[in-house]
């Protein structure tokens, strides 16, 4: 595998950190190099937080990066912070029910990509999962990591919460699943480049 940069940006309170880890502990789960970078200011709630990941099958050679393979962007404010990470070999991937100005967009992309992450959890899961189906996405796009690499860093993760609550896991497997079905059919989409 080449090495993957991921750049994962949201509003403090969305998840985005927590997904990095996931995705970092499956990548390091299944023996390969990663390198996860959280950068958030002093809010909690509120303010744009970044993660950056890097997995590869050998060495990294810097913990930063300069441009994504993927980014994903889960807010209006963090589509307008991410797009200096975007060139075009990114796949540029936002929240579809975000309210984005078109100049907000990179000027360069491979493809930019709008999921109902937001819709789809209100709609059929639960609005708890969101992240979990953008975490779905970031598989069905990068496939940096296995699906069941991922799962399994998931129980480890969420496990206490899972203890109390049964449905709960078969609730976050689904919200995955259908986030990757969501990654892999906007890949195949032709016409989404809006750069």
């Amino acid at each position: 595998m080449l090495l993957t940069r991921i750049a994962l940006a949201g509003e403090g309170g969305q998840g985005v950190q927590s997904v990095a880890e996931i995705i970092a502990e499956a990548a390091f789960n299944e023996g390969k190099q990663t390198i996860y970078i959280p950068n958030f200011g002093i809010e909690q709630r509120g303010g744009v937080s970044i993660a950056f990941i890097q997995v590869s099958d050998t060495r990294i050679g810097a913990p930063k990066f300069d441009k994504a393979d993927v980014i994903v962007a889960l807010s209006d404010r963090s589509i307008a912070r991410t797009a200096v990470f975007s060139d075009n070999n990114t796949l540029f991937v936002y929240d579809s029910a975000s309210q984005v100005n078109q100049e907000d967009f990179p000027k360069e992309a491979r493809k930019i990509i709008g999921i109902p992450a937001i819709e789809t959890a209100n709609d059929e899961l639960h609005p708890r999962v969101f992240n979990i189906i953008i975490m779905g996405a970031v598989l069905g796009l990068s496939k940096v990591v296995s699906f069941t690499a991922a799962k399994d860093a998931l129980v480890y993760k969420l496990g206490h919460k899972f203890a109390n609550d049964a449905d709960l896991k078969e609730l976050n497997f689904k919200a995955l699943e259908i986030g990757r079905q969501l990654g892999e059919k906007a890949l195949q989409k032709e016409g989404e480049v809006n750069a």
